[in-house]
């Protein structure tokens, strides 16, 4: 039987931390509580975690820091939690690596609606078993759906948020077509496009910097003014490593 999913709740506030760690374990996860990014680290440390819901205003190292500090190491997802008013923070947060942001105050529904997605993005195949291929190639990259894996043309492992690898497989799968902020919204995040389309931007700006020789002029993934961004790369299936 495939355990309870883990979910990490790192917040201050005490009352916000009960509501969350509440409603989510009533909704079958496990659920671990972090007031600041000491005790987030020794939870880590002690247990296996599925998913971070990580507030952005914390005593100590603040929420963004810590973000960029378990990307660096880690590909756990990582939900923000941002003010309300605050743009500018809700982009931070996507460049330092959260694969999903919510505003408070939040509806607990809404998170959860957002927990699930993230998860199942992070655990699931990029095809859904129709028969189409589980390996995409393009100028020597390998794009693994299955396994959710990029591999470089050296052969070399690039690690991916859930929400970059997400991106970039609407990308592979769609080449040569123009795909506007909200197609690509709805193909990475499997639901409504809801986020403001910066979002996108921020997401593409980082995976120009893992896939690109130099991303200020791309060659794989193309900005089409007024429309949105086009993957130029041929795509082709592949035969899947070791096989």
């Amino acid at each position: 039987m495939k355990p309870l999913e883990q979910i990490l709740v790192v917040d201050d506030d005490r009352g916000i931390r009960d509501l969350v760690c509440g409603f989510l374990g009533k909704h079958g996860y496990r659920v671990l509580a972090a007031r600041d990014g000491r005790e987030m680290l020794a939870a880590l440390a002690g247990s296996r975690v599925d998913l971070i819901v990580l507030d952005l205003m914390l005593p100590g190292k603040g929420g963004l820091e810590l973000c960029r500090d378990l990307r660096a190491r880690s590909a756990v997802p990582i939900i923000m939690l941002t003010a309300i008013a605050d743009e500018s923070d809700r982009i931070l947060g996507l460049e330092m690596g959260a694969d999903d942001y919510l505003a408070k105050p939040f509806n607990a529904r809404e998170l959860l609606a957002r927990v699930r997605s993230v998860l199942r993005r992070a655990a699931g195949p990029g095809f859904n078993g129709s028969g189409a291929p589980a390996v995409l190639g393009f100028a020597g990259w390998r794009l693994d759906l299955a396994r959710r894996r990029l591999e470089s043309p050296d052969g070399v492992l690039v690690g991916l948020t859930s929400g970059e690898f997400d991106l970039l497989a609407a990308f592979a799968e769609h080449p040569g077509r123009v795909l506007t902020r909200e197609q690509l919204l709805d193909l990475a995040r499997g639901r409504d496009a809801t986020a403001f389309d910066r979002s996108i931007d921020v997401q593409v700006s980082r995976l120009r910097r893992k896939i690109e020789t130099d991303p200020a002029n791309p060659q794989f993934i193309l900005t089409v003014r007024g429309n949105g961004y086009s993957f130029a790369a041929p795509v082709a299936p592949v035969a899947a490593a070791g096989s």
